[in-house]
């Protein structure tokens, strides 16, 4: 969707490592955070004047957080939300997500509530905001609305990708069951999202589905066949499921695709925990 804003938690230990060891990966919107500040998700091609305020925001973010404000302060009632969006991605560049959670609200607030795909998208954005802020109980409530509101509004695809954070939201909130139903929706409304996969494999592996956590990663795996986070999670499942050389494999390519990686520390600790491959006996 959406995406992904990206690296990644560290996983776990593998020590003994049960169903719930590891935990879904973080929000998209804070991984990539972690790598560089980035806009919030959905932030569509913008012309004019909304359009000069993002682009304010990619190359100075304190300085649009300025002409948004001083532009929100010359409009009344549906306008504000451009000024409010405006604002809310500039924060999010400065990793201000709290106020960029309410900078967004405002947003969605303001736009007209005949526009259902706009106040999703922006009810998405708050979302992910409050999701990259560590607070998942608010981050579901504004994504329910917003979900509510893509399917009002006939888009499906959007709705399917707001999903995708609502079962990330529903994981931080131990309800596991609920998430798995909200992943099964990212699949059937983007069945070429690698990530909504990825995080369908990990929850399922987490809940001891081990079946159909293989299925999900291998689909997972055939969508986007070099990816750290995916290798990492084959071979959690294939170790869990009784296949140390199929773990071993899948660890191993991890450290050949991104060696200097964070995926490829956490692949090494997990090899050196598995210890050596067995020989065969000549």
């Amino acid at each position: 969707m959406i995406l992904a804003l990206m690296l990644l938690a560290q996983i776990g230990p593998l020590v003994n490592p049960g169903p719930s060891t590891m935990p879904l990966p973080q929000a998209r919107i804070e991984r990539r955070a972690s790598e560089k500040p980035a806009p919030a998700p959905f932030v569509p091609q913008s012309t004019g004047k909304l359009g000069q305020c993002l682009a304010a925001a990619d190359a100075n973010p304190t300085e649009a957080i300025d002409i948004a404000e001083a532009w929100a302060m010359t409009v009344k009632g549906t306008p504000r939300a451009d000024p409010e969006e405006c604002r809310g991605v500039a924060l999010s560049r400065l990793l201000r997500w709290g106020e960029a959670e309410t900078a967004f609200l405002g947003a969605r607030d303001a736009a007209a509530a005949s526009d259902k795909v706009l106040r999703a998208r922006l009810g998405a954005m708050a979302g992910n905001a409050a999701l990259a802020a560590g607070s998942p109980d608010r981050a579901l409530t504004a994504l329910d609305l917003a979900h509510a509101d893509a399917l009002t509004g006939s888009d499906a695809r959007l709705g399917g990708d707001i999903a995708l954070d609502r079962a990330q939201a529903l994981v931080a909130l131990q309800r596991p069951a609920e998430a798995a139903t909200a992943l099964a929706e990212v699949r059937n409304t983007n069945p070429t999202n690698a990530l909504g996969w990825l995080l369908s494999a990990t929850l399922s592996r987490r809940m001891s589905k081990l079946a159909e956590a293989q299925a999900q990663i291998e689909q997972a795996a055939r969508l986007l066949p070099i990816d750290p986070e995916i290798g990492l999670e084959a071979g959690v499942i294939a170790v869990l499921s009784g296949r140390a050389e199929a773990a071993r494999r899948s660890w191993q390519s991890v450290i050949a695709a991104a060696p200097d990686s964070p995926s490829a520390r956490t692949a090494k600790t997990y090899l050196d925990q598995l210890g050596p491959a067995a020989t065969v006996p000549r």
